[in-house]
């Protein structure tokens, strides 16, 4: 969806209503799923590994399914702005909590189940004061993202940009510096955006799958408990947000650290199996997971 069609969308429907967004985003998610079939296939070998018992037929209709649940990401991020809030209930707040009145600083683990940006507003929100910076990837051509990324960072929200071949080996320390400082640190557990970036190898719906490194080897270096945050639509313009209790990553020695990763990433791909299980049509991965060939 082009920043130039969202624009015109939601200036509509400030005058005749949202109904006018969600018939305009139904057939936009109704294009792609018909002229992009490369991506569709993505969705429809996914599906076909999360529901083995179910026909083909039925993976084609959970990713249509999932295409017409994307378009609610842009509808409730045009509802937020519009009212200023987004009722939600929420599980796990008092975990966060606790970092923030400890300044033991955290990292919070998000993931492409649900709403990430509804999640970093009503955090922030929630929050208060709390310093929050989150890392995101720049594509040059996504022109929703900068708008997001633009409004995140005037609600005070700190913002590490990386391109599709990865950031800046100071990103790292800058974050490190932050989590140190007291800080809450969010970053995408469940996309590689490019070959040479640090993998750690999960077992995940039966298969091997490769995960970000960087967000276990933040909190294993800075000692900041990793949280693992879900906001997921739990009816129509309602939210479910839930946090889980601290995760703590941790290494004896240098022999040790391998092992406290991979038991950490595997602890969060468990948690996103989980999650994805209850919210099958909320999970918004449109690249490659699960590998070609699977075992």
């Amino acid at each position: 969806m082009s920043e130039r069609y969202y624009r015109f969308s939601t200036g509509v429907s400030r005058w005749v209503g949202a109904w006018f967004f969600r018939i305009g985003a139904w057939f936009v998610a109704a294009g792609y799923y018909l002229f992009f079939p490369k991506r569709v296939a993505v969705s429809v070998r996914f599906y076909r590994k999360l529901f083995p018992d179910r026909s083909g037929i039925y993976a084609f209709l959970a990713a249509w399914r999932q295409y017409q649940s994307f378009t609610t990401v842009f509808l409730d991020r045009f509802l937020l702005e519009r009212d200023g809030h987004i009722p939600y209930t929420s599980r796990g707040w008092e975990h966060l909590e606790g970092a923030i009145e400890k300044k033991t600083g955290g990292v919070i683990l998000m993931s492409h189940m649900g709403n990430w940006e509804v999640a970093a507003h009503l955090l922030k929100k929630r929050g208060g004061d709390i310093p929050l910076m989150l890392f995101m990837g720049a594509r040059g051509k996504e022109q929703i993202e900068r708008m997001q990324k633009d409004e995140l960072t005037k609600s005070g929200v700190r913002i590490i940009a990386a391109d599709e071949t990865g950031g800046s080996p100071f990103d790292m320390i800058e974050g490190i510096r932050f989590l140190q400082g007291g800080g809450l640190v969010s970053l995408t557990g469940d996309l590689v955006r490019h070959e040479r970036q640090r993998t750690v190898m999960v077992d995940f719906l039966g298969e091997q799958v490769q995960i970000p490194e960087m967000p276990h080897v933040l909190a294993l270096v800075s000692g900041a408990p990793l949280f693992v945050l879900f906001a997921c639509r739990s009816g129509k313009g309602r939210y479910a947000f839930s946090v889980t209790p601290p995760i703590y990553v941790r290494a004896a020695d240098r022999t040790e650290k391998e092992a406290a990763i991979r038991a950490s990433g595997q602890m969060y791909a468990a948690l996103l199996e989980e999650k994805l299980r209850e919210h099958p049509f909320q999970w918004y991965h449109f690249r490659p997971f699960l590998p070609r060939n699977p075992s």
